[in-house]
């Protein structure tokens, strides 16, 4: 069972056990009427093949409250997306599935690329990018979610949870980022959130000073869940970063954008265990090392734009700063592990540590040597006052992809 905690700052919202699953989508069915509900799903070709997305497929069959499903389909050849058609037929429900290497969005993306405004690699931002953009097209949702396709643990309750206090009309909030706790196979995961993003976010405030976002950022008690819902009328001004720094991007935009009052989290699984990157100790642009770095440069940049002034000399008060406090939650977490019977590989944590306080420098000097760099994608208002029909024309391809397999 959950706390009762709140951190004042945005509203979390607890799973205290009390109300069954079959309750709460029969209320979600009932709000599906004044809030129809759309579902994104960013998905690779190879995750078809993989261990979670039959079950995720399974579970998101038998819920009825959902109006329709998104699909954005990346590295797919035209067998493959014919396959995937046909596999994401089990949803039994409308869907529409984005082959973004096929032709028709290829030409798309040609079409932004020659305007300056897709510019961007291929990868889970530009997919959620496309995504939303055909949701924005499609204008019927009133609430959308979006979640990944490699969660191993996945139960239907988790998506209920995820929509329910942005389909509610009686609540207030237009933004929804899910958390659960990140323990499986007898082990502590989330290393990049343990180790990287808390430590760092308690050096930033000690070392630049008392700050508004800093204190946003950390009242989310898992800030990179990929797990988020939000209300459709976001989508327009919503910038969606290309890197791995997705997430905390996507929060770093609510901030902005957003009155915390109208921002919750809300615990969405008991367990929660999906496909693991490396630590990439040897390869710094590959797994957790280089998404830490991305991590590390989006809250560098964000804070940049605030009036904070990043020298040298900061980035290595920074880095020590960091280091230390790291280390003591290794600490922390040692003996959190040992009273819950859970094992503790103290020298692999130390090590993702010492790559991080690294790569902390290595972000720094990214930041210096290139400040006017941003790897968010231009939001959909911008390029629909460049290219005003785009979404219609979006919506077209993917319908006739769509047409051609039904």
């Amino acid at each position: 069972m959950g706390d009762f905690h709140q951190n004042g700052v945005v509203s979390t919202l607890h799973d205290f056990g009390t109300k069954s699953i079959d309750d709460m989508e029969a209320e979600l069915k009932v709000f599906s009427g004044y809030r129809p509900m759309e579902l994104i799903l960013p998905s690779l070709y190879s995750e078809l093949e993989g261990p979670a997305l039959q079950n995720i497929v399974d579970q998101i069959s038998q819920v009825d409250y959902l109006n329709h499903v998104v699909i954005g389909l990346d590295k797919a050849d035209r067998g493959q997306y014919e396959r995937a058609f046909s596999f994401f037929k089990q949803l039994n429900k409308p869907f529409s599935l984005l082959w973004n290497d096929g032709p028709r969005l290829k030409a798309i993306q040609a079409e932004l690329d020659a305007k300056g405004l897709g510019l961007i690699p291929p990868g889970k931002g530009r997919n959620v990018w496309f995504c939303i953009g055909l949701v924005h097209a499609r204008a019927k949702a009133g609430a959308v979610a979006l979640h990944d396709c490699d969660i191993l643990t996945y139960e239907r309750s988790l998506l209920a949870r995820l929509f329910y206090p942005i389909a509610n009309p009686n609540f207030q909030f237009e933004f929804c980022k899910g958390y659960y706790s990140r323990v499986a196979t007898s082990k502590m995961n989330g290393r990049v959130a343990r180790l990287l993003v808390t430590p760092l976010l308690m050096a930033l405030e000690r070392v630049l000073g008392p700050n508004d976002y800093l204190d946003f950022m950390k009242s989310f008690r898992y800030i990179l869940a990929g797990e988020f819902s939000f209300q459709r009328s976001l989508i327009p001004e919503l910038r969606i970063p290309s890197d791995w720094g997705l997430e905390v991007g996507i929060l770093s935009e609510m901030q902005r954008n957003q009155a915390s009052s109208r921002i919750c989290q809300v615990d969405i699984a008991d367990k929660y265990d999906h496909k693991h990157q490396e630590l990439s100790e040897s390869d710094r642009r590959a797994g957790l090392s280089r998404m830490s770095v991305d991590i590390t440069k989006v809250l560098i940049r964000k804070l940049a734009t605030q009036g904070n002034s990043f020298g040298a000399e900061t980035f290595r008060t920074i880095k020590a700063t960091y280091y230390r406090m790291a280390l003591d939650m290794v600490r922390f977490y040692q003996t959190d592990a040992e009273m819950n019977g859970l094992s503790y590989d103290i020298d692999f944590e130390e090590r993702a540590v010492e790559l991080f306080c690294e790569n902390i420098m290595i972000a720094g000097d990214a930041f210096s040597s290139s400040p006017m760099e941003t790897p968010f994608i231009p939001s959909w208002t911008r390029v629909l006052s460049a290219i005003p029909d785009l979404a219609f024309r979006l919506r077209k391809a993917v319908e006739e992809d769509n047409q051609e397999q039904r």
